[in-house]
């Protein structure tokens, strides 16, 4: 509706109220009048004057404080609207910003645990290799001993192998007590 169309309505809908309004304030005076008693009151040219100072006043009353009150209660609502609508982007906002950091906290978790699990198997591995190489190590030293052994019995043989005779004779002395 333009704005002409929307004040005529108002104007029209005020008109019409004033009329209605003084018809049922009169219709009292005009019923009494018919039955012959009580006041009288004839309508001359001063209802016409305030029917239009009615409507003048309720055109001046909408010029001067009806339509800057409206015109404030708008500013209101958009304002508020305005408001409303940056409460929910920010809401929006707020919840986009928290899935994104719950998605980057999962992400994190998700890397961290496969660094970790690369760690554990590069430890494991190289825990594996220097156990087998301890365990190499110590095989070697473990034949290097039995060499030096066999070697040490070797020559502890040959250096009792001519004393067997005299060792056997003490012994069967001593087990028979006597001398052979």
């Amino acid at each position: 509706m333009s704005y002409l169309a929307v004040h005529w309505s108002r104007f029209h809908t005020a008109v019409l109220s004033a009329v209605g309004i003084l018809t049922f304030a009169l219709l009292p005076a005009v019923v009494a009048a018919s039955e012959g008693g009580g006041v009288t009151v004839v309508p001359d040219w001063s209802v016409s004057i305030q029917i239009i100072n009615f409507v003048f006043l309720i055109f001046v009353l909408n010029l001067l404080l009806f339509r800057p009150i409206r015109k404030i209660l708008q500013e209101r609502r958009e304002k508020i609207k305005g408001m409303e609508s940056a409460i929910d982007n920010a809401g929006k906002t707020i919840q986009e910003k928290n899935t994104a950091f719950e998605k980057a906290v999962r992400d994190a978790r998700a890397k961290g645990l496969k660094e970790k699990e690369t760690l554990v198997k590069q430890a494991e591995e190289e825990e594996r290799r220097q156990i087998e190489s301890i365990n190499s190590k110590a095989l070697a030293e473990l034949e290097e001993i039995r060499r030096k052994i066999r070697g040490d019995a070797e020559r502890a043989r040959d250096a009792l192998q001519p004393q067997i005779g005299a060792f056997a004779r003490e012994i069967t002395q001593k087990i028979l007590g006597r001398t052979v």
